[in-house]
């Protein structure tokens, strides 16, 4: 009887990747592959690692011949520079909430309501607020329409409609802060910014 399948962590910010959820594999090094989820590909790119499969890998230096002499009194190689801690972990603990809510949303259902509402009203405000513990609310919106669900990681439906409706002033929109983007597939991206490593 085969195992079950092991969980697959992302390189970048710690997290185990949901059943179904899609990783992309990049080498921060050209020599070894590691497992990147889809909220941190641009944080991948961004960093200067290679995607697998892409048409450009890092050409390692060939060094030249030296003679004995040369070798044995050569200067050591520098050392590499330390790996930073993982993103999610340099993230506040709202921040990380709002990672969290916008991985489970992205792998439910909801977001193909979401991707085929955008093709109709096009690109909409997101908004994604911590609750008590890890729950969070999120806020889709658009000036006609305008959907809340709530986000409760560890549930077997983690993710469940609130409520919807089409007056903005339900809402109060003056109060809430817009920070995610819904991209075309109808995927929440988190506008949150890791503090810088300590290295």
């Amino acid at each position: 009887m085969a195992g079950a399948p092991q969980a697959v962590t992302c390189a970048i910010c710690g997290r185990s990747l949901l059943v179904g959820e899609d990783s992309t594999r990049f080498s921060p090094d050209g020599l070894e592959y590691l497992d990147v989820c889809p909220l941190c590909s641009d944080q991948a790119i961004e960093a200067g690692w290679y995607r697998e499969g892409g048409s450009s890998l890092p050409v390692r230096p060939v060094e030249p011949r030296r003679g004995f002499f040369a070798r044995l009194f050569r200067e050591p190689p520098p050392a590499s520079q330390p790996i930073p801690k993982p993103i999610l972990n340099r993230l506040s603990p709202d921040d990380q909430v709002v990672v969290e809510a916008a991985a489970l949303f992205n792998s439910s259902t909801h977001r193909r309501t979401i991707e085929g509402l955008a093709r109709s009203l096009g690109t909409p405000r997101a908004a994604i607020a911590p609750a008590e513990g890890r729950e969070a609310v999120v806020i889709v919106y658009w000036d006609i329409s305008w959907y809340r669900y709530s986000v409760i990681p560890g549930e077997a439906e983690p993710v469940q409609m609130l409520d919807r409706g089409f007056d903005a002033t339900e809402l109060g929109i003056d109060t809430i802060e817009w920070n995610a983007d819904v991209d075309a597939a109808g995927r929440l991206i988190p506008n949150v910014v890791p503090e810088e490593p300590v290295l």
